[in-house]
């Protein structure tokens, strides 16, 4: 569905309701453009405007869809760019993604969104307070969506961070519990929000050179800003995926260390109950000649042998920490 649809001219919007159908023309006049924006719209709702301002067919076909890969691309004169969105769901420890997609052309600015994250609403009036900004046209809105994107990676990233350094602490505790599953989990986090956001630092790359004709000159130091922002973000989440593989390894390797540990442990008994079970088997035997078989005290005898080589065993295997 379309969420709004104005005109801003001088950096000022029109008043006034505007229809689709006049959207075009109002968007031809000098330092003038028409701003179009749209929620999870179907083939047909997006039909109209594809027709409006002669979209190509594959980029419509990728807004329509979604589930794209952050791409900036140019189809005749309109550069159509796809960002993902994120938020942190923290309960789940989980990042739901979704996606703005935008057609920039000579005199318009149409967005598509899909998902609940980064919604655009307070983009369009923080834009609308400040027309310094919005009198650089199509490209003022391109930065402003950018920025509010990458400003929501922030609470991602630091879920993430927390997260990470809750599981790291746990790792290291002395609790004999294994976290492989978590990490696992994480670390997969970790990489899908990585896919989404690396793709993004060419196409910001470029639009801080200045390469298309919808950013000018004046505004490009705002995307260089953005693009240090990302960067920071994409080598943020590679140290995290670089971190859980550590955490994740000295998992296995306290696993490992506590099943040796336990074996140890095993073993050491075991060979404290061979001495009684020896010689309890010895002089368990049914034979009508053996040695010290009439012998008075011979049981406590016994008895005592068990106790001072077991307790001898004991105490060794205590001094060598197999106990």
């Amino acid at each position: 569905m379309i969420v709004d649809c104005a005109v801003y001219e001088n950096g000022v919007r029109r008043g006034g309701e505007l229809s689709l159908s006049e959207a075009f023309e109002a968007g031809r006049p000098e330092n003038a453009f028409v701003w179009i924006g749209l929620l999870e719209p179907t083939e047909e709702e997006f039909a109209a405007v594809r027709a409006e301002f002669g979209l190509h067919e594959l980029a419509v076909e990728d807004a329509i869809k979604a589930h794209q890969r952050p791409k900036l691309e140019v189809f005749d004169e309109t550069i159509f760019v796809v960002l993902k969105t994120a938020w942190y769901k923290e309960a789940a420890e989980e990042i739901e993604l979704g996606e703005i997609l935008l057609f920039i052309g000579d005199g318009f600015v149409v967005t598509v969104r899909h998902g609940p994250a980064s919604g655009l609403t307070e983009v369009r009036k923080r834009l609308e307070r400040n027309p310094e900004l919005l009198r650089f046209g199509p490209g003022a809105v391109l930065y402003a969506i950018l920025d509010r994107v990458v400003d929501d990676y922030k609470p991602v990233m630091l879920g993430l961070e927390n997260d990470i350094a809750e599981l790291e602490e746990k790792v290291f505790s002395h609790t004999r519990e294994s976290h492989a599953e978590r990490i696992y989990f994480l670390k997969r986090e970790a990489l899908m929000f990585h896919q989404a956001v690396a793709p993004l630092v060419p196409a910001l790359d470029r639009l801080s050179q200045g390469r298309y004709d919808a950013v000018p000159d004046g505004i490009q130091p705002y995307f260089r800003d953005i693009h240090d922002h990302l960067l920071r973000v994409a080598d943020q989440l590679v140290s995290f995926r670089d971190l859980l593989t550590s955490i994740l390894d000295a998992n296995l390797t306290q696993v490992n260390v506590r099943q040796n540990e336990d074996m140890r442990k095993i073993s050491a008994w075991v060979a404290i109950l061979a001495v009684p079970t020896m010689i309890a088997g010895i002089y368990g035997m049914n034979f009508e000649h053996m040695p010290e078989i009439k012998f008075r005290y011979g049981y406590y005898v016994i008895l005592a042998v068990m106790l001072v080589a077991c307790g001898s065993l004991y105490r060794q295997f205590k001094k060598s920490g197999w106990l």
